[in-house]
């Protein structure tokens, strides 16, 4: 809570400020001036943005983009080091390049990414971004890059990017750093500073060197994470985990596909592989709950790794995988489902991992944490909201936000979570319709083109998802109906694939409902 001394004087600044005779409207450069001042001196802004991480420094860049005022608050400005928010889809790279970022993916050692490699039970199948992305996606000719006009040329495949987490933040950091409307304060945010009268948010508290401070705001975005301290302050629910990622990382591996994604299929829950500079490539191995072979009697997550992961990855890539597993220590993260939310609270936005998470199995996460900065930067724009104070209008735009980032946030969080239900099968409908996705994808053609394009962000309808989870889930019963099987055991094997179609529904509709609640 606000105590009444800082209420009164915050808004004694507000009326003197209103108060004052006319005057000429002051030069661009004065504005800024007195700006920065009223950040640096009275902790002032328009916004104040709580965590410097991928979606608060995109907000604030592009919010400051727009004339706004802007105080980042982060509680530690170091160079992060995180084993997940390595890998950027093209729909992301498309997202940074409209907020002008697009520079920060360079001088960072990010490597190129044009697909996914999929390894069933040793059998591979590639799964590249499609060529005609701005045919199946909703991207239009006049939107192509600007980046690609200058060079006078289109590209032919889009491309992701995946890198060091750590470098990446920092590049995000500087250009935020370097902004004219944005001070970058190194802050402990304890507290969000509330009005007793209005409930509305003014700002927060934090600690700065050990002192007490205050930062005001006419709005108050939290982006504090997937461990936010302020998310149960708004929320009932919470972030849902099944599962962590294991995380080694391997030098100098001779991947099945470079360049590419590889995503490794077998008796247990799936593993990835993907470079993240010249010579570093992470392996992630997501263990769910409770797996007996990861447990103390079996030798723990290490003797999981020693005995069961490594036996299924490719022959080329076990020398450098036991060799980081002697090296390196294992480090891990939850692997949350939380659904998204509209934001209500007056004065105050929720949003990136503190609002919305899917599992990271897809690396959808910074694909639409860009892409939400780009939306509520069009919606909180100007010339749409004049002043962020006038909290009424900002909550209609919220509301708005919730609905029209469907288009990709559904898709993602969707595939996110079902697709990690098929490659972690646990049961035989399960095992089921894995060999049915796996067997899709070799069909090619679309086949292959709309579920890459969906998971790569290109593709933002809900429907195309919806097509052709239930065209593998059929595919799957046609495998389990006539693949090894006698005539005479069709009957009895037509009758089993019920149970297929219905865990397909059981897998995919309670997403699908999560997706519609409001």
């Amino acid at each position: 809570m606000m105590s009444s001394k800082k209420y009164w004087n915050y808004h004694l600044r507000q009326q003197r400020t209103m108060a004052g005779h006319y005057r000429p409207p002051p030069s661009e450069f004065r504005i800024r001036h007195n700006a920065e001042r009223s950040r640096t001196t009275h902790h002032e802004a328009d916004v104040v943005v709580v965590g410097a991480g991928i979606l608060g420094c995109a907000v604030a860049v592009a919010l400051g983009n727009q004339g706004r005022s802007v105080i980042l608050l982060e509680r530690w400005l170091r160079q992060p080091d995180r084993i997940v928010g390595e890998l950027l889809q093209p729909g992301g790279v498309a997202a940074l390049e409209r907020l002008g970022l697009r520079e920060c993916l360079e001088e960072i050692d990010a490597v190129k990414v044009y697909g996914y490699d999929v390894i069933y039970y040793g059998e591979e199948v590639a799964i590249p971004y499609p060529v005609n992305a701005r045919e199946v996606g909703e991207e239009k000719p006049e939107e192509k890059s600007h980046t690609d006009e200058m060079r006078g040329m289109k590209r032919k495949r889009p491309e992701g990017r995946s890198f060091h987490h750590g470098r990446f933040v920092q590049r995000l950091r500087e250009k935020a750093m370097a902004h004219p409307n944005i001070t970058v304060v190194e802050a402990t945010v304890t507290e969000l500073v509330k009005c007793d009268y209005t409930n509305m948010i003014l700002g927060v508290e934090a600690m700065v060197q050990g002192e007490a401070d205050s930062f005001f705001g006419d709005l108050t975005v939290i982006a504090d994470g997937y461990a936010s301290k302020f998310r149960k302050q708004f929320r009932t629910d919470a972030p849902v985990a099944k599962s962590k990622f294991w995380a080694l990382e391997l030098i100098d591996v001779p991947l099945p596909k470079p360049n590419h994604g590889h995503v490794i299929l077998g008796d247990g829950a799936p593993v990835l592989l993907y470079q993240i500079g010249t010579h570093e490539t992470r392996a992630l191995i997501d263990i769910p709950e409770n797996t007996p072979t990861a447990s103390v009697a079996a030798g723990g997550v290490k003797g999981h790794l020693k005995n069961i992961v490594l036996p299924s990855l490719p022959a080329a890539v076990r020398p450098s995988f036991e060799l980081a597993l002697e090296r390196d220590k294992l480090r891990s993260m939850p692997n949350s489902f939380l659904p998204p939310t509209t934001n209500k609270t007056p004065g105050m936005i929720l949003l990136g991992d503190a609002m919305n998470m899917r599992h990271p199995l897809t690396g959808g996460g910074m694909t639409v944490a860009f892409n939400d900065a780009v939306l509520l930067s069009e919606l909180l724009d100007p010339k749409v909201i004049p002043s962020l104070d006038d909290r009424k209008a900002v909550l209609r735009q919220m509301h708005t936000f919730h609905w029209r980032r469907k288009g990709l946030t559904s898709v993602i969080n969707i595939l996110a979570q079902a697709l990690y239900s098929l490659f972690a099968a646990d049961d035989t409908q399960l095992k089921a319709l894995q060999m049915g996705c796996f067997h899709y994808f070799k069909l090619g053609g679309q086949c292959v083109d709309g579920p890459v394009g969906l998971l790569a962000g290109i593709i933002r309808q809900p429907f195309v998802l919806f097509y052709h989870f239930f065209a593998v889930a059929l595919y799957a019963i046609w495998i389990y109906i006539t693949w090894s099987s006698s005539v005479l055991t069709m009957p009895l094997r037509a009758v089993s694939s019920v149970g297929v179609f219905w865990k397909a529904c059981v897998v995919i509709f309670p997403y699908i409902f999560s997706e519609l609640q409001s």
